[in-house]
Protein backbone atom coordinates (compact mmCIF):
# COMPACT_ATOMS: atom_id res chain seq x y z
CA UNK A 1 0.00 0.00 0.00
CA UNK A 2 2.75 2.47 1.00
CA UNK A 3 4.78 1.57 -2.08
CA UNK A 4 1.75 2.18 -4.30
CA UNK A 5 1.08 5.56 -2.68
CA UNK A 6 4.73 6.54 -3.12
CA UNK A 7 4.56 5.72 -6.84
CA UNK A 8 1.40 7.81 -7.26
CA UNK A 9 3.00 10.80 -5.50
CA UNK A 10 6.18 10.44 -7.58
CA UNK A 11 4.20 10.44 -10.81
CA UNK A 12 2.10 13.43 -9.65
CA UNK A 13 5.02 15.62 -8.64
CA UNK A 14 7.00 14.56 -11.70
CA UNK A 15 4.13 15.68 -13.90
CA UNK A 16 3.96 19.03 -12.02
CA UNK A 17 7.67 19.57 -12.59
CA UNK A 18 7.28 18.93 -16.31
CA UNK A 19 4.30 21.24 -16.75
CA UNK A 20 5.92 24.06 -14.76
CA UNK A 21 9.04 24.15 -16.92
CA UNK A 22 8.97 27.35 -19.02
CA UNK A 23 8.75 26.76 -22.74
CA UNK A 24 10.42 28.72 -25.49
CA UNK A 25 7.95 30.90 -27.43
CA UNK A 26 6.61 29.19 -30.53
CA UNK A 27 7.65 30.60 -33.90
CA UNK A 28 6.33 32.35 -35.81
CA UNK A 29 4.60 34.54 -33.25
CA UNK A 30 1.07 35.81 -33.65
CA UNK A 31 1.38 39.31 -32.14
CA UNK A 32 -0.92 41.93 -33.63
CA UNK A 33 -0.45 45.67 -34.06
CA UNK A 34 -1.59 48.03 -31.34
CA UNK A 35 -0.99 51.06 -33.57
CA UNK A 36 -3.09 51.96 -36.64
CA UNK A 37 -1.73 50.72 -39.96
CA UNK A 38 -1.88 54.29 -41.31
CA UNK A 39 0.47 55.45 -38.55
CA UNK A 40 2.90 52.60 -39.17
CA UNK A 41 2.87 53.09 -42.95
CA UNK A 42 3.56 56.82 -42.70
CA UNK A 43 7.00 56.05 -41.18
CA UNK A 44 8.15 54.00 -44.19
CA UNK A 45 9.82 55.42 -47.28
CA UNK A 46 11.32 53.50 -50.19
CA UNK A 47 13.89 54.56 -52.76
CA UNK A 48 11.54 53.96 -55.68
CA UNK A 49 8.69 56.01 -54.24
CA UNK A 50 5.12 54.84 -53.83
CA UNK A 51 4.42 51.24 -54.76
CA UNK A 52 8.02 50.14 -54.40
CA UNK A 53 9.81 47.84 -54.03
CA UNK A 54 8.70 45.72 -56.99
CA UNK A 55 11.25 42.91 -56.66
CA UNK A 56 13.44 44.07 -59.54
CA UNK A 57 16.50 44.91 -57.44
CA UNK A 58 19.58 42.92 -56.57
CA UNK A 59 18.75 40.12 -54.10
CA UNK A 60 15.86 40.92 -51.74
CA UNK A 61 14.74 44.47 -50.90
CA UNK A 62 16.53 45.89 -47.84
CA UNK A 63 14.96 47.61 -44.84
CA UNK A 64 17.20 49.98 -42.85
CA UNK A 65 16.39 50.51 -39.15
CA UNK A 66 18.13 53.38 -37.35
CA UNK A 67 19.44 53.51 -33.79
CA UNK A 68 18.67 55.54 -30.69
CA UNK A 69 18.35 59.35 -30.67
CA UNK A 70 19.12 59.83 -34.37
CA UNK A 71 17.04 60.26 -37.50
CA UNK A 72 17.16 57.80 -40.37
CA UNK A 73 19.03 60.43 -42.38
CA UNK A 74 21.68 60.83 -39.68
CA UNK A 75 22.16 57.09 -39.36
CA UNK A 76 21.91 56.02 -43.00
CA UNK A 77 21.52 59.01 -45.33
CA UNK A 78 25.25 59.59 -45.81
CA UNK A 79 26.17 55.90 -46.19
CA UNK A 80 23.97 52.84 -46.62
CA UNK A 81 20.99 54.64 -48.17
CA UNK A 82 22.90 55.86 -51.26
CA UNK A 83 25.41 52.99 -51.26
CA UNK A 84 22.81 50.22 -51.40
CA UNK A 85 20.99 51.95 -54.23
CA UNK A 86 24.28 52.35 -56.13
CA UNK A 87 24.91 48.63 -55.60
CA UNK A 88 21.58 47.77 -57.23
CA UNK A 89 19.39 47.09 -54.18
CA UNK A 90 15.87 48.31 -53.60
CA UNK A 91 15.98 50.09 -50.25
CA UNK A 92 13.43 51.26 -47.71
CA UNK A 93 13.91 52.95 -44.35
CA UNK A 94 11.88 53.88 -41.31
CA UNK A 95 11.69 57.01 -39.21
CA UNK A 96 10.79 55.72 -35.77
CA UNK A 97 8.88 58.05 -33.41
CA UNK A 98 10.92 60.16 -30.96
CA UNK A 99 14.05 58.99 -32.77
CA UNK A 100 13.69 55.48 -31.30
CA UNK A 101 13.90 56.60 -27.69
CA UNK A 102 10.47 55.21 -26.78
CA UNK A 103 9.22 51.68 -26.14
CA UNK A 104 11.15 49.30 -28.42
CA UNK A 105 8.14 47.01 -28.50
CA UNK A 106 6.27 49.77 -30.37
CA UNK A 107 9.25 50.41 -32.65
CA UNK A 108 9.09 46.70 -33.52
CA UNK A 109 5.53 47.20 -34.77
CA UNK A 110 6.83 49.70 -37.32
CA UNK A 111 9.47 47.19 -38.40
CA UNK A 112 7.00 44.30 -38.63
CA UNK A 113 4.55 46.36 -40.67
CA UNK A 114 7.31 47.57 -43.00
CA UNK A 115 8.33 43.96 -43.64
CA UNK A 116 4.69 43.10 -44.41
CA UNK A 117 4.36 45.97 -46.88
CA UNK A 118 7.71 45.41 -48.57
CA UNK A 119 7.21 41.67 -48.95
CA UNK A 120 3.72 42.08 -50.40
CA UNK A 121 4.87 44.80 -52.79
CA UNK A 122 7.91 42.91 -54.07
CA UNK A 123 6.55 39.35 -53.75
CA UNK A 124 9.88 38.52 -52.12
CA UNK A 125 11.30 38.05 -48.68
CA UNK A 126 12.97 41.08 -47.06
CA UNK A 127 16.49 41.67 -45.73
CA UNK A 128 16.90 43.86 -42.65
CA UNK A 129 19.92 45.88 -41.51
CA UNK A 130 19.84 47.56 -38.11
CA UNK A 131 22.45 49.70 -36.39
CA UNK A 132 22.73 49.82 -32.59
CA UNK A 133 19.21 49.66 -31.10
CA UNK A 134 18.08 49.30 -34.71
CA UNK A 135 19.11 45.67 -34.45
CA UNK A 136 16.81 44.97 -31.49
CA UNK A 137 13.43 46.01 -32.88
CA UNK A 138 13.83 43.76 -35.98
CA UNK A 139 14.73 40.82 -33.73
CA UNK A 140 11.61 41.49 -31.65
CA UNK A 141 9.51 41.73 -34.82
CA UNK A 142 10.96 38.50 -36.21
CA UNK A 143 10.36 36.66 -32.95
CA UNK A 144 6.84 37.75 -32.12
CA UNK A 145 5.10 38.90 -35.32
CA UNK A 146 3.90 36.77 -38.26
CA UNK A 147 6.04 38.89 -40.58
CA UNK A 148 9.08 37.09 -39.15
CA UNK A 149 8.49 34.43 -41.80
CA UNK A 150 9.03 37.07 -44.50
CA UNK A 151 12.64 37.86 -43.48
CA UNK A 152 15.53 36.24 -45.34
CA UNK A 153 18.61 37.95 -43.87
CA UNK A 154 19.07 39.88 -40.64
CA UNK A 155 22.23 41.96 -40.15
CA UNK A 156 22.87 43.77 -36.87
CA UNK A 157 25.65 46.36 -36.62
CA UNK A 158 26.93 46.98 -33.07
CA UNK A 159 23.59 45.94 -31.60
CA UNK A 160 23.24 45.45 -27.82
CA UNK A 161 21.64 42.03 -28.17
CA UNK A 162 22.26 41.24 -24.52
CA UNK A 163 21.96 44.81 -23.31
CA UNK A 164 24.66 47.27 -22.30
CA UNK A 165 26.03 48.32 -18.94
CA UNK A 166 26.08 51.86 -20.37
CA UNK A 167 22.29 51.98 -19.90
CA UNK A 168 22.63 50.69 -16.34
CA UNK A 169 25.34 53.25 -15.63
CA UNK A 170 23.11 56.08 -16.84
CA UNK A 171 20.52 55.16 -14.23
CA UNK A 172 23.16 54.71 -11.51
CA UNK A 173 24.34 58.26 -12.21
CA UNK A 174 20.79 59.57 -11.68
CA UNK A 175 20.44 60.73 -15.27
CA UNK A 176 17.14 60.76 -17.16
CA UNK A 177 16.40 57.52 -18.98
CA UNK A 178 13.74 57.15 -21.69
CA UNK A 179 11.94 53.87 -22.26
CA UNK A 180 14.49 52.43 -24.69
CA UNK A 181 17.27 53.14 -22.19
CA UNK A 182 15.50 51.10 -19.49
CA UNK A 183 14.93 48.29 -21.98
CA UNK A 184 18.58 48.10 -23.05
CA UNK A 185 19.82 47.24 -19.55
CA UNK A 186 21.36 43.73 -19.53
CA UNK A 187 18.82 42.42 -17.00
CA UNK A 188 15.76 44.25 -18.33
CA UNK A 189 12.50 42.43 -18.90
CA UNK A 190 12.75 43.35 -22.57
CA UNK A 191 16.22 41.83 -23.08
CA UNK A 192 15.24 38.76 -21.06
CA UNK A 193 12.13 38.18 -23.20
CA UNK A 194 14.01 38.87 -26.44
CA UNK A 195 16.62 36.21 -25.67
CA UNK A 196 14.33 33.68 -24.03
CA UNK A 197 14.63 30.36 -25.84
CA UNK A 198 16.04 30.54 -29.37
CA UNK A 199 17.94 33.79 -29.96
CA UNK A 200 17.84 33.27 -33.73
CA UNK A 201 14.43 31.74 -34.48
CA UNK A 202 13.04 30.70 -37.81
CA UNK A 203 14.46 30.22 -41.28
CA UNK A 204 16.40 33.48 -41.15
CA UNK A 205 20.13 33.96 -41.73
CA UNK A 206 21.43 36.03 -38.80
CA UNK A 207 24.63 38.07 -38.78
CA UNK A 208 25.93 40.24 -35.94
CA UNK A 209 28.91 42.48 -36.71
CA UNK A 210 30.59 44.38 -33.90
CA UNK A 211 33.78 46.08 -32.75
CA UNK A 212 36.06 45.81 -29.73
CA UNK A 213 36.16 49.65 -29.69
CA UNK A 214 32.45 49.98 -28.94
CA UNK A 215 31.94 52.73 -26.39
CA UNK A 216 28.17 52.20 -26.05
CA UNK A 217 27.68 48.43 -26.12
CA UNK A 218 29.57 47.42 -22.98
CA UNK A 219 30.98 44.81 -23.00
CA UNK A 220 31.17 44.57 -26.78
CA UNK A 221 30.63 40.80 -26.52
CA UNK A 222 26.99 41.55 -25.62
CA UNK A 223 26.45 41.93 -29.35
CA UNK A 224 26.94 38.19 -29.85
CA UNK A 225 23.92 36.16 -30.88
CA UNK A 226 23.67 32.46 -30.22
CA UNK A 227 23.08 30.76 -33.57
CA UNK A 228 24.25 33.71 -35.70
CA UNK A 229 27.35 34.44 -37.72
CA UNK A 230 29.19 36.65 -35.19
CA UNK A 231 31.98 38.74 -36.68
CA UNK A 232 34.33 41.03 -34.77
CA UNK A 233 35.79 43.67 -37.08
CA UNK A 234 39.21 43.44 -35.43
CA UNK A 235 39.29 39.69 -36.09
CA UNK A 236 39.00 40.50 -39.80
CA UNK A 237 41.34 43.52 -39.81
CA UNK A 238 43.61 43.62 -36.79
CA UNK A 239 43.70 46.94 -34.94
CA UNK A 240 41.01 48.57 -37.11
CA UNK A 241 39.97 51.79 -35.24
CA UNK A 242 36.22 51.53 -35.77
CA UNK A 243 33.90 52.55 -32.92
CA UNK A 244 30.14 52.24 -32.41
CA UNK A 245 29.09 55.11 -34.69
CA UNK A 246 31.63 54.47 -37.45
CA UNK A 247 30.19 50.98 -37.99
CA UNK A 248 27.54 52.66 -40.16
CA UNK A 249 30.18 53.90 -42.62
CA UNK A 250 32.99 51.36 -42.35
CA UNK A 251 34.13 49.61 -45.54
CA UNK A 252 34.81 46.25 -43.86
CA UNK A 253 31.42 46.25 -42.13
CA UNK A 254 29.85 47.05 -45.51
CA UNK A 255 31.62 44.16 -47.24
CA UNK A 256 30.43 41.77 -44.53
CA UNK A 257 26.86 43.07 -44.75
CA UNK A 258 26.77 42.70 -48.55
CA UNK A 259 28.20 39.18 -48.21
CA UNK A 260 25.34 38.30 -45.87
CA UNK A 261 22.71 39.78 -48.20
CA UNK A 262 23.95 38.12 -51.37
CA UNK A 263 25.23 34.72 -50.22
CA UNK A 264 23.61 31.78 -48.49
CA UNK A 265 23.75 31.93 -44.70
CA UNK A 266 25.30 34.67 -42.61
CA UNK A 267 28.37 36.75 -43.40
CA UNK A 268 31.59 34.79 -43.84
CA UNK A 269 34.85 36.79 -43.47
CA UNK A 270 36.68 34.11 -45.45
CA UNK A 271 34.88 35.26 -48.58
CA UNK A 272 36.12 38.86 -48.36
CA UNK A 273 38.75 40.10 -50.75
CA UNK A 274 42.25 40.47 -49.34
CA UNK A 275 42.43 44.24 -49.93
CA UNK A 276 39.32 45.02 -47.88
CA UNK A 277 41.33 46.13 -44.84
CA UNK A 278 42.95 48.91 -46.87
CA UNK A 279 39.59 50.56 -47.53
CA UNK A 280 38.14 53.14 -45.17
CA UNK A 281 34.56 54.14 -46.01
CA UNK A 282 31.92 52.18 -47.85
CA UNK A 283 31.52 52.96 -51.57
CA UNK A 284 29.17 55.81 -52.33
CA UNK A 285 29.33 57.28 -48.83
CA UNK A 286 28.97 61.06 -48.90
CA UNK A 287 30.36 61.57 -45.38
CA UNK A 288 28.00 64.55 -45.24
CA UNK A 289 26.44 64.34 -41.76
CA UNK A 290 22.89 65.79 -41.74
CA UNK A 291 22.23 68.74 -39.47
CA UNK A 292 20.77 68.23 -36.01
CA UNK A 293 16.99 68.57 -36.22
CA UNK A 294 16.65 69.95 -32.69
CA UNK A 295 16.68 66.97 -30.34
CA UNK A 296 15.19 63.51 -30.21
CA UNK A 297 12.06 64.35 -28.24
CA UNK A 298 13.01 61.69 -25.71
CA UNK A 299 10.65 61.45 -22.75
CA UNK A 300 12.23 60.23 -19.48
CA UNK A 301 10.27 57.53 -17.65
CA UNK A 302 10.54 56.18 -14.11
CA UNK A 303 10.25 52.47 -14.87
CA UNK A 304 10.71 50.07 -17.76
CA UNK A 305 7.60 49.72 -19.95
CA UNK A 306 5.59 46.61 -19.18
CA UNK A 307 5.99 43.67 -21.51
CA UNK A 308 3.23 43.22 -24.03
CA UNK A 309 0.92 40.28 -23.22
CA UNK A 310 2.24 38.24 -26.16
CA UNK A 311 5.79 38.40 -24.71
CA UNK A 312 4.99 37.39 -21.13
Amino acid sequence: MLIGLALVLLLFFGQCARTSTPKSPEWPGDASYSLPAETLDAALECSGGAGSPDGSGRAEPVLLVHGTAVTREQNWGWGYWPALQSAGFEVCWLQLPDQATGDIQLSAEYVARAIDVMSESSDEKVDVIGHSQGGLSPRWAIKYFPSGTMVDDYVGLASPNHGSSAAERRLDQGRDCPAACWQMRPESNFITALNNGDETPGDVSYTSIFTTNDELVIPHTNSKLRGASNVVIQDVCRGRPIDHFLMAGDAVTWELAIDALTKDGGADPERLRGLTCLKLALPGATLDWPEDTGGSGAVPVEVEPALKPYAR
